[in-house]
Parts: C-alpha cells; sequence; structure tokens
C-alpha cells in the first residue's frame, strides 16, 4: 500500500472513530449508579463554583479526585446541563487517546500500522463503552497511556530533548493522579519499571525518578491533595488507606473475581480482535529474537496491567481500559504485517481466524434466534417489563442477521485469500452489531436510569422537599435539579465509600441525611410538603406512613412508589 493510500486509511480510520465516539452521544440517559451520580457531582461543582472539594447532594464526595468533575462542570458550563455534555470529557478522551496511539505507532511502525491501530482501538467495545460513559476510566487511560508513551520515547533520546519528554511523562502521571487517584501514578511506573529491568536498561530507572520529574509531578497534585486535607483533615487517611490500600487488599468493596477474571472481560472487551490473540501469542514467541523494543513495551504493558489488577481484590472491567491501546498496537501490527505479505505468517493466521469468525458468527446468530424466539426467557433474564422484553427479542433478531450476514461475509473472505478482505470483516462486523443493537443499549440504559423516575414524578405544589426512604437514586437530583434528604442507617445509599466513613466517624450527621430512628421527627418537623420516594425494600414503612396520615401511595412504575406527605400542622 502506497503512502497516498495509508493516507486514506488513516483518515477512514479517526472517521469511524469519531462517529463511533460521539455518534447519539446523549441519546441514551444517564445510568445508575455512575453516571448519575458522577454527573451531579459536576453539576454541583458548577452551580456552587466549589472547585476544591466535590459534593454529592450537598455532602462531600472525595472518593476520586476534583479534576474529571472539574472538565465535565466546564462542559455543563459551555454546553448545558445535558447527557451529551455529561458524556463529552469521557468522548474528548476517548478520541484523543486515538490520536495518542496513532502518533506513538506511526512512529515506531509506520502510518499504515497507525491507522490500523486506531480502527482496532475504535471498533472495540471495552474502549468504546468508556469512551460514552460519565465515568473517570477513560480519560485515566489517556494520561497514563500518555506518561508511557513519554517515557519510553524520552530514553530514545538525548540532552534537554530527554529530560523534556520525561517532564512531559511526569506531568501525564500527575494529570492522571488527579484522574482517579494512586493508580494513576503507580501503573506507569509499574510499566516502565518492568521494561527497563528487562532491558537491563537501570539508568533509565533513575532518570525516571530524577529530581526535577518529582517535583513537576508533586507540583501539580499537592495543591489540590493539601488543600482538601485542610478542610477536611481525615481525607489523607481515607484517600491513602481506605481508598486505595483497602480496595486493592480486602473485600470490603465487594467488588472481588477470580484471579482469570479479565481474561473473559478482555475477550468481551476486544470482541472480533480477541480471536487473532491465540495464535499471534504463539506466533510472537516463536519468533521473540526478532521484537523490537516497542514490541517488548507493548506485551510487557499488557501483562504487568492484567497480572497488577488480577491480584487486587478488588476487580472491575475498567481496571484494565488502557490494555486495549496496547493491544490494539499489537493487533494493527500484525495486520500490518499480513497485508504486506500475502503468503506470510500474518497472513495465512488472519486467514484462518476468519474462518474461525465465520463458524463464531454462525453460532451467535443461532443463539440468538432461540433467545429472541422466547421473549419471556428475555423477562427473567433482564427484568424487565414484558413490552420492552418484546422490544428488545425484535433488537437481538436484527443482530442475529447482522451476524448471519457477518458469517457469510467471512466464509467469503476465507476463500478468497484476500487479507484486504479479512480485515474489513474484522472491522464491519463489530461495527455493524453496534448499529443493529444501539436500540437494545437504549432500553438497558432506560432501566438503568434515574430519569424515568423523574419523568413520573407529578407536579408538586411549589417548595416541596424531596425525601428517600432508604435509598438514593443516582441521577434525580441531577434530572430535578434539586437535592434529596436520604433516611438511612449507614449511608450506603449514596454509594460513595467516603460518605459512609464519614457518617461511621460522628454522631452529628449533615443535613440531608436523617438516621432512620428520627424519621418521624424530621417528618414532623417540615414547614414545606415532603414527596416521600420507596423502592420495594421500604415498600412497608412507606404504607406505614402514609396510614398514619391518611394519606395515598402511588405506584410511579419501575418498583418505585411514592407519598406526598403535607407540611407539619396540615395532614
Amino acid at each position: 500500500m502506497d503512502s497516498s493510500r495509508s493516507r486514506v486509511l488513516a483518515t477512514l480510520a479517526f472517521l469511524l472513530g469519531g462517529v463511533l465516539i460521539f455518534g447519539r452521544l446523549g441519546q441514551l440517559p444517564l445510568t445508575q449508579p455512575d453516571e448519575g451520580r458522577n454527573a451531579e457531582v459536576a453539576r454541583e461543582m458548577k452551580d456552587s463554583g466549589s472547585w476544591l472539594v466535590p459534593t454529592l447532594d450537598g455532602l462531600p464526595y472525595l472518593d476520586k479526585p476534583a479534576f474529571y468533575f472539574k472538565t465535565v462542570a466546564l462542559s455543563f458550563a459551555l454546553l448545558g446541563e445535558t447527557a451529551t455534555a455529561a458524556r463529552f470529557s469521557s468522548a474528548l478522551s476517548g478520541f484523543l487517546l486515538l490520536v495518542l496511539t496513532f502518533a506513538f505507532a506511526r512512529r515506531e511502525y509506520g502510518l499504515r500500522t497507525g491507522a490500523l491501530a486506531v480502527m482496532v482501538a475504535a471498533t472495540s467495545p471495552l474502549f468504546l463503552a468508556f469512551s460514552r460513559l460519565v465515568i473517570f476510566d477513560m480519560m485515566l487511560s489517556l494520561f497514563m497511556s500518555g506518561a508511557i508513551f513519554a517515557g519510553y520515547i524520552a530514553e530514545q533520546k538525548q540532552g534537554r530533548s530527554r529530560s523534556g519528554w520525561y517532564l512531559l511523562g511526569a506531568a501525564s502521571s500527575a494529570l492522571a493522579t488527579l484522574v482517579k487517584g494512586p493508580v494513576g501514578f503507580i501503573v506507569p511506573i509499574l510499566v516502565l519499571g518492568v521494561f527497563h529491568a528487562l532491558e537491563r536498561r537501570w539508568n533509565a530507572l533513575k532518570r525516571l525518578f530524577a529530581p526535577v520529574n518529582l517535583l513537576v509531578f508533586f507540583g501539580l497534585t499537592l495543591p489540590w491533595f493539601l488543600g482538601v486535607n485542610h478542610r477536611y483533615p481525615d481525607f489523607a487517611y481515607y484517600g491513602i488507606v481506605e481508598e486505595s490500600l483497602h480496595r486493592y487488599t480486602t473485600t470490603e468493596f465487594r467488588r472481588a473475581g477470580p484471579f482469570y477474571y479479565y481474561l473473559p472481560w478482555i475477550a468481551l472487551g476486544i470482541f472480533t480482535w480477541t480471536l487473532l490473540l491465540p495464535e499471534s501469542v504463539v506466533a510472537a514467541w516463536r519468533a521473540r529474537r526478532r521484537w523490537t523494543s516497542t514490541d517488548r513495551l507493548l506485551i510487557v504493558w499488557t501483562i504487568v496491567v492484567i497480572v497488577f489488577f488480577s491480584v487486587s481484590k478488588s476487580k472491575r472491567p475498567d481496571y484494565i481500559l488502557s490494555v486495549v491501546v496496547a493491544l490494539g498496537v499489537l493487533t494493527a501490527r500484525v495486520l500490518a504485517l499480513a497485508l504486506e505479505t500475502r503468503d506470510g505468517v500474518a497472513a495465512r493466521l488472519l486467514r484462518r481466524e476468519t474462518a474461525t469468525l465465520a463458524i463464531l458468527c454462525l453460532a451467535g446468530a443461532a443463539c440468538l434466534v432461540a433467545t429472541a424466539l422466547h421473549p419471556g426467557r428475555l423477562d427473567a433474564l433482564t427484568e424487565m417489563p414484558t413490552e420492552n422484553a418484546t422490544r428488545l427479542s425484535a433488537v437481538l433478531g436484527r443482530v442475529a442477521v447482522v451476524f448471519l450476514v457477518g458469517a457469510v461475509a467471512a466464509a467469503v473472505a476465507w476463500g478468497w485469500r484476500h487479507a484486504r478482505a479479512s480485515v474489513a470483516i474484522f472491522i464491519g462486523v463489530p461495527l455493524a452489531v453496534l448499529m443493529a443493537g444501539f436500540d437494545g443499549m437504549c432500553l438497558y440504559a432506560n432501566s438503568r436510569s434515574a430519569q424515568a423516575l423523574a419523568d413520573q414524578i407529578p407536579p408538586l405544589p411549589a417548595h416541596t422537599e424531596l425525601a428517600c426512604l432508604e435509598c438514593f437514586p443516582n441521577g434525580l437530583t441531577f434530572y430535578r435539579k434539586q437535592l434529596l434528604t436520604v433516611f438511612t442507617n449507614t449511608g450506603r445509599e449514596f454509594t460513595s465509600n467516603y460518605i459512609v466513613f464519614m457518617l461511621k466517624k460522628t454522631d452529628a450527621w449533615p443535613p440531608g441525611v436523617v438516621p432512620l430512628d428520627k424519621r418521624d421527627r424530621w417528618l414532623a418537623s417540615r414547614t414545606q410538603p415532603v414527596l416521600l420516594l420507596a423502592r420495594r425494600n421500604a415498600r412497608n414503612q412507606l404504607n406505614s406512613i402514609a396510614s398514619h396520615r391518611g394519606i395515598a401511595v402511588h405506584d410511579l412504575g419501575d418498583g418505585w412508589w411514592s407519598a406526598l406527605i403535607p407540611a407539619a400542622g396540615r395532614n
């Protein structure tokens, strides 16, 4: 492929990435718990102008640093308080990470590999999903990847240029830390440390921790850390011990999983590209004497991140998001070699896995058809209303058709022995599945969003307060633009570990959080009407309160009930 074709491929890659990341970004409502909570924290930050301490429902929310919330708050200020604006920060981070990945892969392997790396990453469900969610991890991956790239390139330079790259890496690590805490610098240090140790580049480890790099890192991170700790002296202990050390070493965060937890998530997360991994690993190992330094970096990156988070007692798919970058470039390397040499090892590997893709697409189509033909099973599996389950059944039928077409196309590409056709099929199948399944994602998002609850709340008298019995519908405060009062025993309803930690330390709970045994006293003190909300677990409490006051309980749908309690002295 000549350079002009490579430029066309790169242009198409970025067009594809841009459409997949930004297209219909706000069409889905904000889901619970993460999106609703994070959007509300940013909204409160914008409204209060408090850029130092994030708040959730008016309470200090110090589970994560403030930087990500600041970017979302700025997006709200510029674009309005919409789902699109809430997700724009993650989407922009995802697109910038594609640019960064392209630049690095192009520098190390050439323009075609860079373009293919963008396509692989952009069509990987794990990458795409976190580019379109109001959550920290895509921005974290952007800055962590930048730190790793900069630390690697620095060792290929000399003098002031080397120092400049190291300073850029230190700044990237600092920003990653300001996004999500210590993991922002731990992962780049581990990846670069293990890589340089294996390369026997011991002086590089000294340069990595040069005083000027530490000065830049701490110069960016300490002002916020010290400012928050001045306001909340327990924050240093909480952030380092409770939120970081205990999260890694204990199961108290209830996110445990087996050691192999991330293997199926990698398979799902990069979708069709997973088929190329087993044979590529074997072929790469046999040719390990020909590995370049960049190959070794990407391999170390993948292994270190997976092992580090596999050892952790707290596991979530987003923890290994940056691995998609490393695997994306390695996969693009295989694809580029297959396109360069028609009868080479990579081309034969790609052809075999094209046949495997055809078989799996056919099997996937059969499974989806069987599921779609029994909507009753979907009711039980998804806990959706029958109407939504029927609509989901139709979506699965469309996806089944996509898989069937993909199976036929993959079989044809296999028969042609044409590497370009195979690459097109590997890109086209996930793209078509995402397009055909978008309505299904909408159904899922609607079932996991507080927007429907906000819409079901009827018009209320002026100045009516909102209160919740042992629940906190994340996102309701965002959609209603109104803070809630929560009746609780522990504060866990807020899905904030810091709020639980804070409430444990004092009997003088802040406004907006009421111990459950003081519920009746609080209700008797109100001078404004109160709309009291409850889920199934507190339905009996709500019925008792309403019966005592002679008022009705209303079914809001989707497992929510409400009672409008008049102001004290009016019932």
